[in-house]
């Protein structure tokens, strides 16, 4: 067992494959967490078509109400008549509202209101599975979707009934409803998301006075996900429900929308996750540009602030992107920011990632792009040629340099001349680098021989050290035997002035 939870700790790929075995035996959950002490056990009512026209009111009330009641759908063996009972009810609800006029009193819209929020509004709880990846995952589905589609289906018949009147609702659907509807889009069920996009998109077209706010809190949903908790389902949702909320926008644009797309939409782009919205972010960027072109510049400048450096799928997204944003651009708008763009675009052709560089030389077949090209050939081609240039002799990939053959074709076309120039200047400058190479080759090589020499010398010199220390070490062993034997002269001088003279200065008494 020990050896088991060990191995479990040092791989990390155990512990997710378990995670998703867990997942797989458990596909549904709930969230809905209100259960009542008691079973509480329905009885079906009349039917609402069958009933005489002064009690239908009442009865819709009344069926209203009844449909209050939340089941543990988790639990799939009790209470399996109420629930059908339930079904059956809301069903009937949904085709009384879409068929019947008059049916919306003032009276009924606390009642309705109140059975929506009763069966909607909840708590979701955490994901099952935290490394949750919607592209390979299969999403936790809601076990009370059978009633809760239902209601959902209900509320968007409500919202579009002829006779419904957003003064007497607006009392009931106010800034507090819409607070708890845009918690519910960070829920794993896509199918309920689906269902939210349509009805707060409906809500937002009727209400007025909600507009503003709804916009605000969509705001600070963005903002949570880009700096606080990078995780929320319902951002493509919500992005596509802005998509037709830019597209109405009136001009000019207010500030405030401005600053949503630069403050907002812009950084939504360094998410790890965009691709699971870029498609709607970039539709949502567009309509801005078509709005107000002068907003081009500041976009496309802010798109290559925060170019991905190390994720070719993140650049691929990018490149489309921004083919979408020239596919509209305006040709002054062109000329602001064709240089750091095709800066960009230049890395990316060079890129060894054969899709990045694929992408980028795509660009070459859009019409537009290529007649805005050709009106600012000048200032692109001395950008694009070293890059397409050198690819052409060294890229790995066939297609690629197929591709980069056919850019330099109709590039010679636009400008033969400018070609031709900046051709010899290349080739001119790469034989200026070979030379120097060349000369630091050599330089290296006299460097070596160098490093070569100066090990011999030291070498021989250590040699001579060596030899010089041994016959050293030889003669002060020497001297000390001598200086054994024989005193030192100093002492001879001292005896030489003895009165008796019988040693001669600067005489050795060996000497004698």
């Amino acid at each position: 067992m020990s050896a088991i939870s060990a191995s479990e700790k040092v791989d990390g790929f155990t512990r997710k494959s378990m995670r998703k075995a867990q997942k797989q035996r458990k596909s549904q959950g709930s969230s809905q967490y209100r259960t009542q002490s008691a079973p509480v056990e329905l009885s079906p009512l009349p039917q609402l078509k069958d009933a005489p026209s002064t009690e239908q009111q009442e009865l819709f009330t009344q069926k209203l109400q009844q449909c209050c009641v939340i089941f543990d759908f988790l639990d799939s063996v009790t209470d399996l008549k109420s629930k059908e009972i339930k079904r059956a009810t809301l069903n009937e609800l949904v085709d009384y509202v879409s068929t019947n006029r008059g049916v919306l009193v003032e009276s009924a819209y606390p009642e309705i209101t109140d059975m929506i929020t009763t069966n909607i509004f909840r708590t979701l709880p955490p994901s099952e599975n935290p490394d949750f990846d919607p592209e390979e995952d299969e999403p936790t589905l809601e076990a009370s979707w059978p009633h809760i589609q239902l209601v959902y289906e209900f509320l968007l018949r409500f919202l579009e009934n002829p006779d419904f009147q957003p003064s007497i609702a607006k009392r009931y659907i106010d800034q507090k409803f819409v607070l708890q509807l845009l918690e519910l889009f960070d829920s794993e069920d896509p199918r309920e998301r689906d269902f939210l996009k349509t009805i707060l998109h409906r809500i937002y077209g009727k209400f007025l006075g909600l507009r503003a706010f709804i916009r605000k809190q969509i705001n600070n949903i963005f903002l949570r996900f880009i700096y606080e908790t990078e995780h929320f389902n319902g951002v493509a949702e919500l992005l596509e429900i802005l998509g037709s909320i830019i597209n109405g926008f009136a001009l000019p644009l207010k500030a405030e929308h401005k600053q949503f797309l630069m403050k907002v939409l812009i950084p939504l782009h360094t998410a790890k996750s965009l691709s699971l919205f870029h498609a709607q972010l970039a539709y949502c960027v567009v309509q801005f540009l078509e709005k107000d072109p002068t907003l081009t510049e500041p976009v496309i400048r802010g798109l290559l602030k925060f170019w991905p450096k190390t994720c070719s799928q993140k650049e691929v997204m990018f490149l489309g992107e921004i083919e979408e944003i020239l596919d509209v651009i305006e040709p002054s708008q062109f000329k602001k920011i064709q240089e750091p763009l095709f800066k960009q675009i230049s890395k990316c052709v060079g890129s060894p990632h054969f899709q990045v560089a694929e992408r980028a030389l795509y660009f070459w077949n859009n019409e537009y792009i290529l007649s805005l090209i050709e009106e600012n050939i000048d200032k692109i081609l001395p950008i694009m040629f070293g890059s397409l240039y050198r690819i052409s002799k060294e890229h790995w990939n066939p297609t690629i340099v197929a591709l980069v053959y056919n850019v330099l074709k109709t590039l010679m076309e636009m400008n033969c001349t400018l070609f031709d120039g900046l051709t010899s200047s290349y080739k001119a400058d790469r034989q200026r680098e070979k030379k120097k190479e060349q000369e630091r080759d050599e330089l290296w090589k006299k460097l070596e021989e160098l490093k070569l020499d100066g090990s011999t010398l030291f070498q021989n010199n250590s040699h001579r050290l060596l030899s010089a220390q041994n016959n050293s070490n030889n003669s002060n062993n020497n001297d000390s035997g001598t200086q054994e034997r024989c005193p030192p002269a100093a002492a001879v001088d001292r005896d030489a002035d003895r009165p008796d003279g019988s040693a001669v200065a600067g005489e050795s008494p060996c000497a004698k």
